[in-house]
Formats: C-alpha cells, structure tokens, sequence
C-alpha cells in the first residue's frame, strides 16, 4: 500500500535522512584531509586510506544488512545499525593513531550502510513502475543535498575546532536519527513477505541476482560510475588544496557545488520521466560521463587553469545523477520478491570499487591529479561497456522499439 500524498514528502525526508548518512560520513572530513594528516604525522596515503576503510564498511555492511531486512524487516536493523554509528563516529573522535583512526571508520562506514540499503528497500516495498522512479528520484533530490552541506559544514566546523569536532557532529547526527527512526519509521516488510532465516537461501538469493545478466548490467554499470566518483572524492581534497591553492572554505564550495549537479541530473529523469525511457537516461548519462571525463583529463595534462577543471567534473558528477536514478529503477523493478539483497548488490559495487580507485589517487603523490584523471575517464568507459556487453536489450529483427518501453520488459 502506498502513502497518501500529504504523509509522501514525510517519507522522502526519512528515509533521504537515513541514507545520506553515506555522503554525510565521506565527504564531511574531506576538508580536514590535511590537518588529519599533519595531527597523526602520517602520509597522505593513509588517511585516504581511512576512506577505503570507510568505503569497504559501507559495501560490506549493505551486503550483510540488505538481506537481514529481507528477513527481519526494515525498522529493526536500522535503529539497531544507526546506534552503532553514534558509538562509532565518537570512536573515531577519540582515536589516538592513525590505525584506531582507519578501524573506527571501517565501522562507521558499516554501520551507516543500513540507512542506505534499506531505504531503498522501502522504497521498493512501497513502489513500482514509474511511480518507483519518481519517489527514488524525489528520494536522491533530498539525499544529494548532502554532498552540498556536508563539505561546506565541514570545514565550517574545522573553522572554529579541530578535524575531531567534525566526528562529534556526526555522532550528534546518529542520536537524532536513532531518535528519529524510533519515533517515525514504520515498518513496510511484514512477516508474511520476509523470507525465511536461512543464510543458504540468501546466499541462493544473491547468486540469483548475479546471474541475472540485465540486473548485473546495470548494477555494475551504476557501481563502476560511482566508483570513479570516489576517485574524484579522494583527490580533489589535495588537488583543489595542494595543487591549485584553494583554501578548505573555497574547496568546500567547489566541491560542494556538485551536488548541485547531482539535484539536475537526478532530478531530470524524474521530471521527463514520461517523455523518456530510464534505458534512454542511462545512455545519455554513461555518454556525458565519457564526454566530460575525457574532457577533464585533457585539462589535467594540458595543466589548465582551475575553473577549466572544475567545469567537466560538474558535468561528470551531474551524469552520475542521471544514471544512479535511471539505473536504480531499471534493476530494481523486477525484485520485489528481495528488494533488500537487490539493494545490497546494488549499493555494494560502488562502495567496494571505491575502495579500490581511492587509494590509487595518491599514488603520484599529493601534487599530480593525473591519476585521478585517468581512473574517472577509465570507470567512465567500462561503465558503457558494462551496460553495452549486458544490460541492453537485443532488437528483434523488423521489431521497432518504442520510445516508452516497460520497465518490466
């Protein structure tokens, strides 16, 4: 049964509030990247290491979390998850070494995965066809406000307190939320469409996903884009910072400035979501990240100024937007029988493909973004390849496809 419409915007802010919990721990610390640094004494390798600890946290947790919702319900493990999040996030606070400091964030980062596994979950209990593509993309309106406030926030906490004041804002936000999911969050599995508690039959249920070739197209199409994302998040910090000279407040706007890329490009395929099919968004989208990643490192070679760069990462960011939303409905329209494991593959990839390209950034040191380049334009290519090799349909012969096409088809 769906919301009524005056209780629909309710939901979005929930379950955006639960799921930005993602965004929120990756990019707030962006801007203390380098006072973290100079505090443990430590390279900046391993502090972008704590990101690839974070980014593992988040993939395994959705892998683990997605199906035990499909067996326990969504509302349980969230509130459970989200307390260990404020427990974590002072964790990290406290840490004394760079090491503890890494640990911390692997746990936080799997504690923040249920709020972004199972909030899409819900929204697949609750939603199907177009509809399913509206509400996600309302959904990521809310969600991708975050990478807008939260580098901004960030460095406006570091302005006046240390990098530490910035997990104890956080552990302030996992309070709120746990309060929050307690009070608001209703559950939307009952018992009698759980699936049974047994880790063979999830197991089953996930090979059943993989060897799903439309459904790994497009999971390893969104997971691969978005791990270029992730490269783009671990540098810019020391290529904005370090190469360019910004300061952490010009950086936060710059790079906070994509999420306003992030709202056009979501928001554009649930607006023209008549006009348009989400297969058609997702070329378009796989395409524009080709056009500007290619783009950006002919920049980066080229050593071009700063607003040259700044402009083709916008529109990168911005196809991440389309594909995400357009991506997200295509895969997920089939799997309402386990939307939970669904949405756990699907939130796995990027994370885990993040954890790889963030640590690859700084292999050159902190003053080339070459790497960086290579890897967004590299993830950009194999995307297409990704959904081309497939997730596309084959034309029948004489057959003619029609601009609005099923979901379900």
């Amino acid at each position: 049964m769906q919301p009524q419409p005056n209780n629909r915007w309710r939901l979005v802010l929930l379950l955006g509030a639960f799921s930005a919990l993602g965004p929120l721990t990756i990019d707030m610390y962006l801007p203390s990247f380098p006072e973290i640094t100079a505090d443990f004494g430590t390279k900046a390798s391993l502090v972008q290491l704590s990101l690839t600890a974070c980014l593992i946290g988040l993939g395994l947790g959705q892998i683990i979390m997605g199906p035990l919702s499909d067996v326990h319900g969504r509302r349980r493990p969230v509130i459970i998850s989200l307390a260990l999040y404020l427990l974590a996030s002072f964790a990290c606070a406290v840490s004394p070494n760079i090491y503890v400091f890494i640990a911390a964030r692997f746990i936080q980062g799997f504690a923040a995965s249920a709020g972004i596994v199972i909030s899409r979950a819900v929204v697949r209990d609750l939603y199907s066809g177009p509809e399913l593509t509206r509400f996600f993309s309302m959904l990521m309106l809310v969600n991708n406000l975050f990478p807008l406030i939260a580098p901004v926030a960030g460095s406006g906490v570091i302005s006046f307190t240390t990098w530490v004041g910035v997990f104890v804002v956080l552990g302030a936000v996992g309070i709120t939320l746990v309060l929050l999911a307690t009070a608001g969050l209703k559950e939307t599995l009952p018992p009698e469409r759980r699936m049974a508690s047994n880790f063979g039959q999830l197991f089953q249920g996930i090979q059943t996903l993989v060897r799903d070739r439309q459904f790994l197209g497009y999971a390893l199409a969104q997971g691969i884009m978005i791990g270029g994302v992730f490269a783009y998040v671990s540098g810019t910090p020391f290529i904005y910072q370090k190469i360019y000279g910004a300061s952490p407040q010009l950086f936060a706007v710059l790079f906070g400035s994509n999420g306003i890329s992030l709202i056009i490009g979501s928001q554009l395929v649930g607006r023209l979501n008549g006009k348009f099919s989400e297969r058609q968004f997702l070329v378009f989208g796989l395409l524009l990240s080709a056009a500007a990643s290619l783009t950006a490192l002919a920049v980066i070679l080229l050593h071009g100024p700063l607003f040259a760069l700044v402009a083709p990462l916008f529109c990168f960011v911005a196809s991440i937007g389309i594909t995400s939303t357009a991506s997200f409905s295509l895969a997920m329209e089939s799997q309402s029988h386990m939307a939970g494991s669904a949405s756990a593959l699907l939130g796995l990839l990027p994370f885990v493909l993040g954890a790889v390209t963030s640590p690859l950034v700084g292999v050159a040191g902190e003053y080339s973004a070459v790497p960086m380049g290579v890897i967004i334009l590299s993830t950009s290519m194999l995307a297409l390849l990704a959904y081309y090799g497939l997730a596309q349909k084959k034309k029948q012969p004489g057959v003619n496809v029609p601009v609005r096409q099923k979901l379900s088809s």
